[in-house]
């Protein structure tokens, strides 16, 4: 029996956990258990509790697949495969230069492995072509911070420091479905009347302000710019400006006074949908003391997205709360290593410690590191949705690992059928995904708890990953794939397969940049120190405290506009916004695969209003289709009054004709260059004679999602007559033993919550 200290495999919250592996007479028998950290506090969400079924899923992949002559993939050895590899991108960059050649990582890989993926497209390839899915969920938030503060963490705070809060107004974020846990830091906002949500939706987070907790303003989708433009106006004409703060530690006021004077209360409520006694209600009690500002990907992933989380900033920085103890403006970082995965080199113009690649400093002191001469490193390229544009065009071979952009990317009909014309595509997983099955050589990688690394939490706190359990045999470590094929290419520098040796690089190339990790090490984190960076000779859990990470140590305030979306897709009369089930997660690649999350979500559901489906003749559970210019997708109605008249929901993580980024246009943010994911325009039909609902309609039933010393505790996505659930954020699964059996079919643990149709999703 094996045991390790670990993190969860799915976001950003990084809930902390026990792995244990038993391995007798040929059986495998994984679980795990809650531990006590201070994200988590022992808890876990029913994909956290479930995690350990996908480590001995008779679907993992165990060998390389290479594409056969009659078009099959079929296994083969890690040496044919890899010479393989080799070959293509060999003879790609010789017959159209190395910019022909392309990675698109990802923001779950360990930061050693989104490091060496970095250094291994610009020394090994020599191409500028890489860039990551993160750049389809932080790029806007990260661009926003770097604009204002000089500097881009998820959270300049630790997540604790949420627990005193009076008021938390959270934006875009749906965390009783994306990270349930995370609500034990709401309990004191809420006793005291102050969480303030604004959603389109009634969501599971929205329902939280209910019963005198606090406001959810129902913003129409798209309009969070001119909230916020009105709120900073409300913050400034009724003199709750801090206006000492703002003279000792910001700079441009004047110019954002003007530029918010256009937005009266009367205006904002027009454009909005939210009523002028609410916005002044939030705005004074914002001013108030003890406050947050929270942004997520509901206001982000929008072609205004980094104007929309700048003017989050601003009426923060107006109100005095950044850097203030007890106080501030944070983002909730997404994916696991969301936040580590582009400091150190998978995005097209940064190099390790979040170093810009035209920095003639920054190319010098990275080169050094990589043992080679500075101009050797390409210059900047282009971000995701502009690479992904490229495929079959100048690009023709990529490299993906850890994505699935077949059903995570805007438009994914076009990307399809780019990542068709490829001369080669090659992908690293340890699951069939969807773009793996498209793949000319499929590459069988680890799992996380088949792995030694770190990662980095919502909170730049960098935390360590460790090996609980050998992979299947066959599998191997990116780190190895990486080494063995820049061996093939005769690629200068080291490559070592060493997570510990390659975290001591990636230290040494990020000392001096803004995330510097310099001063720490796995034996190091393996003390269980605090380790927020940057990081030299102690850790900085609050960066903004003092100065900003300008030169002059002031915040930048920066005027933004709101101006209206060009209008798309003709006819179309509905605007359609994406997100997350609490079951499920990202593309699906893992949740999809484990039976009870599956069982829980096993498709799409449309939300609709009860007006608009009634004039639309749609009747609860029938299947309709939703379309636009660029496509169909199919799925069942749930009418709710949830909803908006004038939106419609669809989540993100199904494949085929449920997959709703067939609909979304690869339109992006000028500045981020993130998609706009969450302001698509659609109409929706009823399909004839697809009445008859796929599942009988199940009730639902109220769920405790969090709790919090001296606070009631929480009820979400309460039906009637539903007999009570289980905890989804407690410290013991739901039912049944602390565990989750790799070796089962089912997870041994039961949630209610999955089991029901609660409405718990983004």
């Amino acid at each position: 029996m094996s045991s390790a200290d670990t993190h969860c495999p799915y976001c950003a919250l990084q809930c902390a956990m026990t792995v244990t592996h038993a391995s007798s007479t040929g059986e495998r028998a994984t679980t795990v258990t809650g531990r006590d950290f201070p994200t988590n506090r022992g808890g876990l969400c029913a994909k956290g509790w479930t995690s350990a079924e996908l480590l001995a899923s008779p679907q993992r992949l165990r060998m390389p697949l290479l594409r056969q002559p009659d078009g099959t993939l079929a296994e083969t050895t890690w040496d044919e495969a890899l010479d393989a590899v080799a070959r293509a991108l060999r003879e790609t960059k010789a017959s159209h230069g190395p910019d022909a050649n392309a990675i698109f990582g990802g923001g779950g890989l360990t930061n050693e492995k989104a490091y060496q993926l970095g250094k291994f497209a610009r020394v090994a390839l020599g191409t500028s072509r890489i860039d990551y899915n993160g750049r389809f969920c932080m790029s806007s938030a990260a661009a926003a911070s770097n604009r204002a503060f000089g500097m881009d963490r998820g959270l300049p705070f630790p997540v604790t420091d949420l627990d005193d809060a009076s008021t938390i107004l959270l934006l875009g974020s749906n965390v009783a479905a994306t990270m349930p846990p995370f609500l034990a830091h709401l309990a004191g906002a809420r006793a005291a009347g102050g969480l303030i949500v604004v959603d389109p939706r009634r969501s599971a987070t929205a329902r939280l302000t209910e019963d005198g907790a606090g406001t959810h303003l129902q913003a129409a989708p798209g309009s969070d710019l001119p909230l916020l433009l009105g709120l900073t106006h409300i913050a400034i004409a009724e003199g709750l400006a801090d206006r000492v703060y703002i003279d000792e530690r910001t700079s441009g006021f004047d110019a954002l006074r003007r530029s918010v004077a256009p937005w009266w209360p009367e205006r904002t409520a027009s454009t909005t949908g939210v009523p002028v006694a609410d916005l002044r209600a939030a705005a004074r009690r914002l001013a108030a003391g003890r406050a947050f500002i929270l942004t997520g990907r509901g206001v982000e992933q929008h072609v205004d997205g980094t104007a929309t989380a700048t003017a989050a900033i601003n009426l923060a920085l107006v109100l005095g709360l950044v850097g203030r103890e007890g106080s501030g403006y944070g983002t909730l970082t997404g994916q696991g290593n969301g936040q580590g995965g582009r400091e150190h080199g998978q995005k097209a113009d940064q190099l390790p410690g979040y170093r810009s690649i035209r920095d003639s400093d920054a190319r010098r002191h990275v080169a050094g590191v990589w043992g080679i001469d500075p101009d050797e490193i390409p210059d900047a390229g282009i971000p995701a949705t502009a690479l992904l544009g490229e495929l079959g065009g100048p690009v023709k071979t990529l490299l993906v690992a850890g994505s699935n952009v077949v059903v995570s990317a805007p438009d994914v009909e076009a990307v399809r059928a780019r990542l068709k014309a490829l001369d080669t595509l090659i992908v690293c997983d340890f699951f069939l995904s969807e773009t793996a099955e498209l793949a000319d050589i499929v590459l069988p990688v680890l799992q996380w708890a088949e792995e030694e690394g770190t990662m980095t939490s919502l909170e730049g706190r960098v935390i360590r990953r460790r090996r609980a359990l050998p992979g299947p045999q066959g599998a191997r470590s990116e780190l190895w794939i990486m080494a063995e094929i820049a061996r093939r290419l005769g690629a200068a520098s080291t490559w070592s397969i060493d997570p510990a040796d390659v975290f001591d690089e990636l230290a040494r190339a990020s000392e001096g940049g803004i995330a510097d990790y310099s001063g720490l090490s796995h034996a190091l984190l393996d003390t269980g120190i605090e380790a927020y960076w940057p990081y030299r000779s102690s850790g900085t859990p609050r960066p903004f405290a003092e100065r900003f990470a300008h030169a002059d140590g002031r915040a930048r305030l920066v005027p933004v506009e709101a101006t209206p979306p060009a209008p798309t897709d003709r006819g179309a009369d509905l605007t359609l916004t994406t997100g997350r089930y609490l079951q499920q997660y990202q593309s699906g690649t893992q949740t999809r695969r484990v039976t009870e999350l599956h069982n829980a979500r096993p498709e799409a559901r449309l939300e609709i209003h009860p007006a608009t489906a009634s004039r639309l003749g749609i009747r609860d559970g029938v299947l309709v289709a939703v379309s636009n210019e660029r496509g169909t997708v199919r799925a069942r109605a749930n009418v709710t009054t949830d909803i908006r008249h004038d939106t419609v929901f669809l989540p993100f993580h199904y494949a085929g004709e449920g997959c709703a980024n067939r609909l979304t246009e690869a339109i992006v943010d000028p500045t981020s260059a993130m998609p706009e994911f969450k302001r698509t325009r659609v109409r929706v039909e009823a399909i004839p004679d697809a009445v008859t609902p796929a599942t009988p309609p199940v009730a639902a039933a109220p769920v405790v999602v969090a709790e919090h010393p001296g606070v009631a505790p929480v009820l979400v996505g309460v039906a009637g007559g539903a007999a009570p659930g289980a905890s989804l954020a407690s410290a013991t699964p739901p039912s049944g033993p602390s565990s989750s059996t790799a070796s089962s079919s089912t997870a041994s643990s039961s949630t209610a919550s999955s089991r029901t149709e609660e409405e718990t999703h983004v």
